[in-house]
């Protein structure tokens, strides 16, 4: 198992969990993630350095050892970014689920995973009705 403070390692840690998805992640100066939210509860550990924050009511910034929870729906809306000199470590965490949904406010854009291996992305202007579809 990666050890979140010592080994230099990014991506989806192996729990062998079917209940809950661990991502660590290294964020470089300038470098940020996309605003977004999705339909089950998020959380960020802010592991190593400091980052900003965007949520619905605004921006605040994050040092190492801070613990934010993202509920599910537009009310967790978050992006977060690294506004600093140094590069960041984040432990973000949420229960497993597929598929799953995401929303980009910013771009209107919605994301949907039907399993581990697939992605789709569509604009939400381009939604069709449900007579159409099938």
């Amino acid at each position: 198992m990666a050890n979140i403070f010592e080994d230099a390692f990014t991506g989806r840690l192996d729990l062998s969990s079917d209940e809950t998805a661990m991502y660590v992640y290294d964020v470089d100066p300038g470098e940020s993630f996309p605003y977004h939210y999705e339909y089950v509860e998020e959380w960020l550990l802010v592991v190593d350095g400091a980052v900003v924050v965007r949520v619905p009511d605004g921006e605040s910034e994050h040092g190492r050892g801070a613990v934010l929870r993202f509920p599910p729906g537009p009310d967790g809306a978050h992006q977060i970014m690294n506004r600093g000199d140094a590069t960041a470590r984040l432990l973000l965490f949420s229960r497993t689920a597929l598929p799953s949904v995401s929303i980009y406010p910013d771009t209107d854009a919605v994301g949907v995973w039907p399993d581990d291996d697939t992605e789709f992305y569509f604009k939400r202007g381009g939604a069709i009705s449900r007579e159409d579809a099938v």
